[in-house]
């Protein structure tokens, strides 16, 4: 798939809650094919300690205005200047990145998602609707003040809550969940992507289960294009690219 380094321009910044924000870009020719799971580079610009370009997940396509969406999470610096952007000003991309997860036209999917992690879900479930397929979305968050997006979720499949604290939805991590819980298991396949701790969890459970998974690697990148080899992950065929060959990898071939 071919690449592009682009300069989008802001269309929208939406600041979700104190952690969080969404930037709205649009692209300044028509958008190529973009698949969920796949991510961007970003230039920071007006960030001196950042330097090398930053992976985010897209977090949802929409041809019609030929826009982006990235769901950030103010961590160091670089998001914290993301954050500040306004509609009009200019942000470089270097995209699409990645492979994809699997697109299944039938079948009963769960998607599971963490914090930030959840940032391709969305989009995800925007396509799988399109192909006929609603899925069921497990949303793991530290507490209400962090839940969000909730019903935007919902237009796309039935929506379940895990808060650290109890503070919204079942108490507890999404493993504790008594939709991930049941047995048998009633879903075909999980698709996942979090912190490593849960996707680990997340894993584990579903093969105990006798369930297909896939997770969302976010290694460490540097390039996001295979050069560096920063982000290595161990798998059935040796080291891998995050960036290239992932960052959606079946979980029965990671060496964890």
């Amino acid at each position: 798939m071919k690449k592009f380094a682009q300069d989008f321009k802001v269309t929208g910044n939406t600041r979700l809650n104190n952690r969080h924000f969404i930037l709205e870009l649009q692209a300044p020719v028509p958008l190529p094919e973009i698949l969920p799971g796949q991510f961007v580079q970003v230039l920071v610009h007006n960030s001196p300690s950042t330097f090398l370009r930053r992976p985010f997940s897209i977090h949802f396509v929409d041809y019609a205005k030929n826009t982006l969406s990235l769901l950030v999470q103010v961590k160091g610096e670089g998001s914290r200047h993301m954050g500040m952007l306004n509609p009009g000003d200019k942000l470089n991309l270097v995209y699409p990145l990645g492979n994809s997860f699997s697109l299944p036209s039938a079948g009963k999917l769960l998607l599971v998602g963490g914090g930030a992690g959840v940032a391709p879900l969305m989009f995800m479930g925007d396509v799988l609707n399109k192909k006929g397929v609603r899925p069921d979305f497990l949303l793991g968050f530290r507490s209400a003040d962090e839940v969000s997006q909730v019903d935007e979720y919902s237009r796309y499949g039935k929506v379940y809550l895990s808060t650290d604290d109890g503070s919204m939805g079942e108490k507890g991590f999404v493993t504790q969940n008594p939709v991930i819980c049941q047995s048998p298991l009633p879903y075909d396949r999980i698709f996942c992507c979090g912190p490593d701790a849960m996707m680990h969890a997340v894993a584990k459970l579903a093969a105990g289960k006798g369930v297909a998974c896939e997770v969302s690697l976010e290694n460490y990148m540097a390039c996001g294009y295979g050069v560096c080899l920063c982000c290595i992950t161990p798998t059935d065929k040796g080291n891998e690219r995050v960036c290239i060959e992932g960052p959606v990898f079946e979980t029965s071939r990671l060496q964890w």
